[in-house]
């Protein structure tokens, strides 16, 4: 397999994805943060989230999260425990970090806050580095030329 590319077209974090979430995760302490606010056109039942959409929220988490620590990675499992309700329309604090790494394998963990700092949902899960994020000119890579980064 080839290593896996960053167009810009991630349903979570791509900016050229129309239909997107386009999340924007910073670094953070030891990992990732990103504050979000979901559409209502990402709910389930009235007002609350799909639970696909909040397990995207956990697993785009961890894979920036990956990303912060060099790694070009892909999902390999990810365990989710839905807590409370995912509001949509209200703010959202997401975070991520790998808590270890055995060779090619990063565990890694994220979770979902509300405004006032309630757990909503939280999980673990394993990613499989491909290589190094540095080793292809694409919009993730923090090294890339700017026309790589405006595909």
């Amino acid at each position: 397999m080839s290593l896996p590319v960053d167009d810009g077209r991630c349903f979570a974090c791509g900016p050229e994805n129309p239909i997107g979430l386009h999340i924007r995760f910073e670094p953070d302490g030891e990992g990732v943060r990103a504050d979000v606010r979901l559409a209502p056109e990402f709910q389930g039942w009235s007002g609350i989230a799909h639970g696909g959409i909040a397990m995207s929220l956990l697993d785009e988490a961890m894979a920036h999260a990956a990303g912060y620590a060099g790694h070009r990675g892909v999902t390999a499992s990810v365990q989710v425990r839905f807590r409370k309700p995912v509001p949509v329309g209200e703010p959202l604090d997401v975070r991520g970090r790998v808590v270890w790494q055995r060779r090619n394998v990063l565990g890694v963990e994220a979770s979902v806050y509300d405004a006032s700092g309630t757990l909503l949902l939280d999980g673990e899960g394993k990613f499989v580095s491909m290589g190094p994020l540095d080793a292809v000119n694409d919009r993730r890579n923090p090294n890339a030329d700017t026309s790589a980064k405006s595909r």
